[in-house]
């Protein structure tokens, strides 16, 4: 890779990245710009998925809202996410669990790991 796109990738990347995996359900603090204010927005759901590595890396975070399923995808490292929190910790088995989508109730939980 170019030296010059390392340090512009290194100038933006956390130092402090929050540890989780696919299957923890976490509580994603982003903060949301309406007009000249600025606040923060909790968002709280499963990890179905992380992609990529480095900089570039992404979560995808579901949550049933309404009867509806909602899912946004974040950069881990982009500077809207303020911080984000391990609420419980998942057993799964594979790395992107898009099973899920077609999961309604119970059958849409993930198995916690007990400690």
């Amino acid at each position: 890779m170019n030296e010059i796109i390392k340090k512009i990738e290194d100038a933006q990347r956390k130092e402090n990245v929050d540890e989780f995996k696919v299957g923890d359900t976490v509580r994603v603090s982003a903060k949301i710009k309406e007009g000249n204010r600025e606040r923060v927005q909790v968002f709280e759901g499963t990890v179905l998925k992380r992609q990529n590595g480095g900089i570039r890396e992404t979560f995808t975070v579901r949550k049933i809202s309404n009867g509806v399923g909602v899912e946004k995808t974040w950069p881990l490292h982009s500077p809207t996410i303020e911080k984000i929190e391990v609420v419980r910790r998942g057993k799964v088995r594979r790395a992107k669990l898009n099973y899920l989508r077609n999961r309604v109730g119970k059958s849409a939980k993930v198995k916690e790991v007990i400690r």
